[in-house]
């Protein structure tokens, strides 16, 4: 495990990434294919367990937390000791963004469809890029390509609840919310995981929205399992395992070399992905478009990997200093 934290290359001037930073391998990408698979899995878990949102939440965040307690605290306890000051506080920051992802995002599934919920809070690549923007990076016309070509698979599954209830309206809005909160929380992941191995990374990250949304729960008086059934309980440890533990985890552990464009716009893939499990597991069948939704999401991730081969990955990256194992 490499400690030091000493330049490696030389930093593009107008990108402010090293020109010879790589791009995701081979095994980044499958990886990432298991981290949406995990991921898909999650609005329907959601939906189908009996406990509240936030209570939901907290229970995902706080049992990986248990999972990640011993490797964290005994093979990488020297790590967290010296991950700097800079380093912590973006983690807590992406932490608390997250919490606001799942405090935002969880609501919704109980307010509209699992589809439009989805598709509405995996905007993120979206937000993602403009944020990259607004720093000052430029990403290259086929990323915004990519991205909108994406996003236009995205909408062939929205607009579902346009005409219905203020009710599903409002959980679109929260839906849409959640997705903005989860492009920070991808970006300073990003910006972490250049030094930090994902271990060390998610137990802050996860520490911190659990906390967070265990004060929430608290204040709000939301039961957190006093009359949960073995069913619930069991729901919920799945959830953690492949939301969670191979979602998220699995997400933070390719962002450093896939960058945060690639990661988020394949994130686009658990809307159809959660569409069709929904239809298998809880009865809502999805619309038609669902199946030409993961075809035109599929060629929008194409064209953003591609924008990125192309450059090296340095179209969104900042500085590379000296790196460390996951």
């Amino acid at each position: 495990m490499r400690t030091a934290e000493t330049p490696t290359s030389l930093t593009n001037p107008v990108s402010g990434a090293s020109p010879t930073r790589p791009l995701g391998t081979g095994p980044d990408l499958f990886l990432l294919a298991v981290a949406v698979s995990g991921i898909s899995l999650s609005a329907p878990l959601i939906a189908a367990t009996a406990a509240p949102a936030l209570a939901i939440a907290f229970w995902r965040n706080a049992m990986a937390v248990g999972a990640l307690a011993l490797p964290a605290l005994t093979r990488h306890r020297a790590e967290l000791r010296s991950m700097g000051r800079r380093n912590v506080l973006l983690a807590v920051a992406a932490g608390v963004l997250l919490a606001l992802h799942f405090a935002l995002w969880l609501p919704s599934l109980h307010m509209t469809s699992v589809a439009s919920s989805t598709a509405l809070v995996t905007t993120t690549p979206i937000w993602t890029t403009l944020l990259l923007r607004l720093r000052g990076h430029r990403p290259p016309a086929l990323v915004w390509a990519g991205t909108a070509v994406a996003f236009a698979g995205v909408v062939l599954l929205t607009g579902v609840d346009l005409t219905l209830s203020p009710r599903a309206l409002a959980g679109d809005a929260l839906a849409l919310g959640g997705g903005m909160a989860a492009a920070g929380y991808v970006l300073l992941g990003a910006e972490v995981r250049r030094t930090v191995s994902t271990t060390a990374y998610t137990f802050v990250c996860y520490t911190t929205t659990a906390a967070i949304l265990l004060a929430a729960c608290l204040a709000l008086g939301t039961d957190l399992g006093g009359g949960y059934s073995a069913e619930t309980w069991v729901k919920l440890a799945l959830l953690t395992v492949t939301a969670q533990l191979l979602g998220h985890s699995l997400i933070n552990r390719v962002v450093r070399g896939l960058g945060p464009s690639t990661t988020s716009t394949a994130i686009l893939l658990e809307t159809p992905g959660a569409a069709l499990i929904a239809a298998l597991w809880l009865g809502q069948t999805p619309p038609p478009a669902v199946y030409a939704a993961l075809g035109v999401i599929v060629v929008g991730l194409v064209l953003v990997v591609r924008a990125n081969t192309r450059t090296g990955g340095t179209a969104e990256a900042g500085p590379t200093t000296g790196s460390r194992a996951s």
